[in-house]
């Protein structure tokens, strides 16, 4: 029988002595609600070491003699017996004996499992036993747990509920920065979880390649619990096993090569002037606007129109479209769906609450986007086009045997697209515009290297924003002290487990590289809480010459690295660009503390930015 099997049989047993037990106390109260004069027991003060002759050899339960002495013990300390001096010790026993024999034929009748009393009882023993398994719990993880010595908080290496809580209600990114801070480079954040900020040696460790000292090892595995549930049994390539990955990869990594993104600019810039249109006419309504929304609709609209031959259209109507708000709210629900994945009672509570709350939402918002999903594709593979999109390539590999992919793998791709490709790409742009904007200095600089190189909106193209040194330094320092994804990509170590970062992690650990306690930790870089593009620079000052930049990876790392981060690149330089270009920018009042508003639910929950926008008088 392994450790488990022997805990629960262990477990078992004690219950059944437990009840055992309470039936002793209800023949108690059975003796109290018929007691007489024959009933009260005359004894004598007896010392329990002194039944030690009358015990029997037991592993489990105590001897019937001996229950019939601690029953009389407790009866005279209750006060329903009285003692008759002189009385013989096997007198005693066999006055006992004689209320033992009493409660199997009073029980029946007076202690029935469903009368009032026995289910009293009964709830009672169940609470003894959730209450010692719990403890019992509590002490193997936090001294006998095979990561009991990886340091954490007391009731983090205890129990999951600082973790629960912490996701539950969107805090988890300071807590996690907050105890690296106070427990060092590995911290144990529940008991079998670990996250690191140690992300020059932990990101090849966890995702890299199974290269140099980690050669022939195995790769750490997504940790399903965070992903979609698999749609016909098939998985996107986001949370497939690798072989899948790998063949889906290839199906789709052509629509990301350079040539390709040159091949979709055209597209890209279309929309993204579309932006620049309908912000310069909410100017003349002087309206204040809310960069946060605006962001999502360019970003949206871009990545339907290069998957599905169509953009979402909401910048053209100015609204979300209903996909929009189908990815945000699944987004959102996705850490509170893994905790019930995890958790047992996370799921029965929620299951308790959706009687008065609807908690459903977020699983019917999924099948309505894969059902409309699987019509766009339907649509687009119809289409007779012969531009480039991200379709192209699929639909080239059509009737290649196992290469290519099937209809369900087409439409479970495409919604980790437009998911991916799309919210992380407008979170980035609402960062990177607030802290420009509180930073002046930064802010002074970005317009001077914009609009001192180019004469005309058209000439900001993908090519042109590479060679804006500035302009990447202060995305990339964006990128660094605001990610879009600030927690971690979970994974499991393997079978044997594996080493982190010089630390053992079991099989079966959940591990990560929490992204922004390890770039706003001062190991990693020098003043972690201030915005410094200049860090960044090829002749940056030499303060920050120490800066450990392989610590930062925000598009992941290794086989499984983010497929569309040059996309995303090109997007998030060009916008900026453009909006520089065309507008000055202020925030609003009230907008000082945007930052400290957010909260984490998968990814950020962003406040509204609210920014005043004016032409640029040339």
């Amino acid at each position: 029988m392994d450790a488990c099997g022997q805990r629960l049989s262990y477990l078992f047993q004690f219950y059944c002595d437990i009840l055992h037990r309470l039936s002793l106390l209800g023949t108690i109260g059975c003796l109290n609600r018929h007691a007489t004069n024959n009933l009260h027991i005359l004894y004598s003060q007896l010392n329990i070491a002194k039944t030690s002759g009358f015990c029997h050899d037991s592993d489990t339960f105590l001897s019937r003699d001996l229950e019939a002495v601690l029953l009389l013990l407790l009866l005279r300390e209750l006060g329903y017996c009285t003692a008759q001096p002189g009385a013989t010790e096997l007198e005693h026993l066999y006055a006992g004996h004689d209320i033992l024999a009493m409660s199997s034929t009073m029980l029946p009748d007076d202690f029935r499992l469903f009368s009032p009393v026995g289910i009293a009882f009964s709830f009672g023993a169940f609470l003894s036993i959730v209450a010692l398994y719990s403890i019992y719990t509590c002490i193997y993880n936090l001294y006998l747990h095979p990561l009991a010595h990886i340091p954490g908080p007391f009731w983090a290496r205890a129990t999951p509920f600082p973790y629960i809580l912490g996701i539950r209600y969107g805090n988890m990114v300071p807590w996690i920065r907050d105890i690296h801070q106070k427990y060092g480079d590995v911290v144990r954040v529940k008991p079998n979880e670990c996250s690191f900020i140690s992300g020059d040696t932990a990101w090849q460790d966890i995702y890299g390649f199974r290269t140099g000292r980690n050669k022939g090892g195995e790769t750490y595995q997504k940790d399903l619990n965070w992903y979609p549930p698999a749609v016909e049994g098939k998985r996107s390539m986001l949370s497939a096993d690798d072989a899948n990955h790998s063949r889906m990869r290839k199906n789709l990594s052509h629509a990301f090569s350079d040539r390709a993104l040159r091949d979709q600019e055209p597209i890209v810039q279309d929309l993204i002037d579309l932006l620049i249109q309908r912000l310069d006419e909410r100017i003349d309504q002087g309206q204040s606007t809310d960069l946060t929304i605006w962001y999502n609709y360019t970003t949206f609209d871009i990545i339907a129109d290069l998957t599905f031959g169509e953009p979402l259209h909401c910048l053209r109507d100015r609204t979300y479209h209903p996909w929009v708000k189908f990815v945000l709210h699944i987004l959102k629900a996705q850490g509170i769906i893994a905790l019930r994945k995890q958790y047992t009672l996370v799921a029965a509570y929620d299951r308790l609450a959706s009687l008065f709350v609807d908690n459903s939402a977020a699983l019917r918002a999924r099948l309505v986007f894969i059902k409309s999903l699987a019509d766009k594709v339907e649509q687009r593979l119809e289409m007779q086009t012969s531009r480039e999109d991200f379709f192209s390539a699929v639909i080239k590999n059509q009737g290649v045997g196992e290469k290519a992919l099937t209809r369900v793998e087409m439409v479970i791709n495409s919604q980790t697209i437009v998911g991916a490709g799309s919210e992380t790409t407008a979170t980035l742009l609402s960062g990177v515009t607030f802290l420009m904007l509180k930073n002046p200095s930064v802010y002074a600089k970005l317009k001077d290297e914009i609009r001192g190189r180019f004469m005309s909106s058209e000439e900001i193209t993908f090519a042109a924003v590479e060679k804006l040194e500035y302009t990447i330094a202060v995305l990339q320092e964006a990128l660094r002290f605001y990610p879009p994804v600030p927690t971690g990509f979970p994974r499991v170590a393997p079978r044997g487990g594996g080493t982190v970062s010089g630390h053992y992690m079991p099989e079966g650990t959940v591990v990560y590289v929490s992204q922004h306690a390890t770039n706003h930790s001062p190991r990693n870089f020098v003043e972690p809480d201030a915005y410094v593009p200049e860090r960044w620079l090829k002749d940056a000052p030499e303060k920050f010459k120490d800066d450990n930049h392989a610590a930062m990876s925000p598009f992941s790392f290794g086989p499984r690295n983010c497929l569309g981060k040059n996309l995303a690149y090109a997007e998030m330089r060009v916008i900026l660009a453009k909006m520089v270009w065309h507008f000055d920018l202020e925030l609003e009042p009230g907008m000082d503390d945007w930052l400290e508003r957010h909260k984490l639910f998968m990814l950020w929950e962003k406040p509204a930015l609210l920014v005043k926008l004016r032409r640029v008088v040339r």
